[in-house]
């Protein structure tokens, strides 16, 4: 082959493997990025229940003097936590719950602590001493802690936006890892 017969050929290869390359890059550059895990209930060893089951509605006062109930809390995700303030794993659970609440509380996630059978006093000096701020419910009989069956503390039961009971925790869990930032990121992002 000549050299003009050269030149001739060049251009049309150089382009072919331009578009070839381009190509190529281009299907690599659509790959769906790895979708990033929505099931975190077992690395934090949430339990499941097997099927859609209300959370029993109930009314307490909070701290704030002004009552709570949960069916007027509908449309947002619920952590509903049992605790005691003489409960030292609910001592170390609270400042990591806090965390929780600051983030998400502007997306739906409502943080309630349902304290079992102890006086108001006792509980506001508790939220001071650790600077909690979020819920604070007054079970002052036990009765709304008995009927959940809260017979081990801290016992924490996750309520999506429709009411329904989606895990439950018996045990201290770090509320602040990003595990559970991402559990509540995707209970928040389903729709009700």
């Amino acid at each position: 082959m000549d050299r003009k017969s050269a030149f001739r050929v060049f251009p049309p290869v150089l382009l072919l493997f331009l578009l070839l390359s381009s190509a190529e890059a281009f299907f690599h550059r659509k790959k769906a990025a790895p979708a990033i895990p929505s099931d975190y209930f077992k690395k934090l060893g949430i339990a499941r229940p097997e099927k859609k089951i209300p959370a029993p509605d109930f009314t307490l006062e909070a701290l704030s003097g002004k009552p709570w109930s949960l069916k007027r809390a509908r449309g947002k995700v619920i952590f509903l936590n049992f605790w005691a303030t003489w409960c030292v794993p609910c001592r170390q659970e609270m400042p990591t719950m806090e965390k929780l609440h600051r983030e998400f509380k502007e997306h739906g996630l409502e943080v309630v602590a349902v304290n079992i059978k102890e006086s108001k006093k006792e509980v506001r000096e508790f939220f001071d001493e650790l600077g909690l701020t979020f819920t604070a419910l007054l079970d002052t009989d036990g009765t709304v802690s008995q009927e959940y069956g809260a017979w081990s503390i801290p016992m924490t039961y996750i309520i999506n936006q429709k009411g329904e009971f989606v895990g439950k925790v018996m045990g201290y869990r770090k509320w602040d890892s990003s595990q559970a930032h991402a559990l509540f990121r995707d209970l928040l992002a389903e729709k009700p």
